[in-house]
Order: C-alpha cells, then sequence, then structure tokens
C-alpha cells in the first residue's frame, strides 16, 4: 500500500484500523484514488493491523457507528503508536427499524461470517415487499494521532434497496444483496470505480481528504 519512491523519512505512517484485506484495500485506494492523485497523498505510507498481530481487538461497544469508529482509531493508535484511521460501518433496513445497524458484521454471530450474515438478513425480510426493502449503508471515519487523540472525523451513507437473492461476486459483506436501483445492479454487481463514486465508505473518505490533506500540511511544516 505504501509508495516506494517517496523516500521515507517524509513518510507519514497511517495504519488502518482493521485486519480485512478487501476493506483494507478498498480504504487505501479511497484515501489515495488512483483516478485523483495529488502530491500529498504520497507522504503517506499506508499500512494495516496486519502489521501489528499482537495489536489486541478493540471492543465495538459503542451505540454508533462514529462512536465505535473514535475507540476502534483511538485505542489501536495507542497500542501501535502510530497515526491510525479506523472506520465503523454497517448495514441500516427500514422495514427492521434499523437493523443489524452496528451489529452488521456479527449479525448471525461470531466468528463473523458473511455468508451466514446475508443469510440471517434475508430470514428476517421474507415476505416484506419490495417496497419496504429500503436500506442504507452508513459509515463513520476517525483519525486518531499516535497519543490517542481524535483528530478528524467524517460520515457518508448510500440509500439502496435489498434484493432477494444474491448477486454478483464483487465487494465484501452485504454488497452482493444492496441494491442501487439507478443502476439496477447490486454493490457485488457493479464496477470498483463505480462503487467507489457510489458507496458510503467513498462519500465518507470524500468528506475525510480534504481535511487529511490540510492536515498532512500541518505536519510537513511542524
Amino acid at each position: 500500500m505504501t509508495n516506494p519512491s517517496t523516500s521515507s523519512d517524509r513518510l507519514i505512517n497511517l495504519v488502518l484500523g482493521s485486519r480485512n484485506r478487501k476493506k483494507c484495500g478498498e480504504m487505501a485506494e479511497l484515501i489515495a484514488p488512483p483516478w485523483e492523485r495529488r502530491p500529498w497523498m504520497d507522504r503517506l505510507a499506508i499500512g494495516s493491523l496486519d502489521a501489528f498481530p499482537d495489536a489486541p481487538e478493540v471492543v465495538e461497544d459503542a451505540p454508533d457507528f462514529a462512536g465505535n469508529a473514535r475507540k476502534k482509531a483511538s485505542e489501536t493508535a495507542l497500542a501501535v503508536g502510530a497515526w491510525v484511521l479506523a472506520d465503523d460501518s454497517g448495514l441500516t433496513v427500514d422495514a427492521l427499524d434499523g437493523a443489524p445497524g452496528v451489529f452488521s458484521a456479527r449479525y448471525a454471530g461470531e466468528p463473523c461470517d458473511d455468508a451466514a450474515n446475508c443469510r440471517k438478513l434475508f430470514d428476517a425480510l421474507a415476505g416484506v415487499p419490495e417496497a419496504r426493502r429500503g436500506a442504507a449503508f452508513r459509515c463513520a471515519l476517525a483519525l486518531s494521532d499516535p497519543a490517542g487523540r481524535i483528530r478528524l472525523e467524517a460520515e457518508g451513507h448510500c440509500r439502496g434497496r435489498i434484493t432477494t437473492e444474491l448477486r454478483g461476486e464483487g465487494g465484501f459483506g452485504y454488497d452482493p444483496m444492496f441494491l442501487i436501483p439507478e443502476y439496477h445492479k447490486t454493490f457485488g454487481e457493479l464496477s470498483p470505480l463505480v462503487k467507489h463514486q457510489l458507496s458510503h465508505r467513498s462519500r465518507a473518505f470524500a468528506r475525510l481528504r480534504p481535511m487529511l490533506e490540510k492536515l498532512v500540511a500541518e505536519l510537513a511544516s511542524g
């Protein structure tokens, strides 16, 4: 994820607070989009928690996505001694009063299992007509400095509808059952480039990038 052409003494080590490789790959692209490169992005050496096998798992017990993102960023930064960007994201379904919400990753129980989560959601929506299958993916981002202080936050969401069957093999989690009506495709069917323009995570990062650019400039001048 790093840029080896940039001299190491100018790099800012940024750890993504996740061990989910697909999520980390997506987050890295959204921090520094290949289609929207800027010089400041080359000052970031982006890595994941895979490089810190001893870092403890953070208990995600906050009542909302923003609280969990802050908790993961702050506690992980203190544990690894680096800047940490964490996200908490999930699916909220209208007909289920916002469930699975903050429990999205472990909706079907532990250990987290994408296929089991999707099956449980299909079962929960059995018999619910198309018009009432509205849903939203939501994402909250939090950036902590090495001292555990939250320095930046951003949020984004994307509206869609839950299908009655899995469609597509792209993405992860609930992507193959989350339909974007305007495109007549699920996140599992859309190309990564299109998904990056529409997703809850991309919208959160679009809000974060200008703030992150300013912070990188401040760190460089300091």
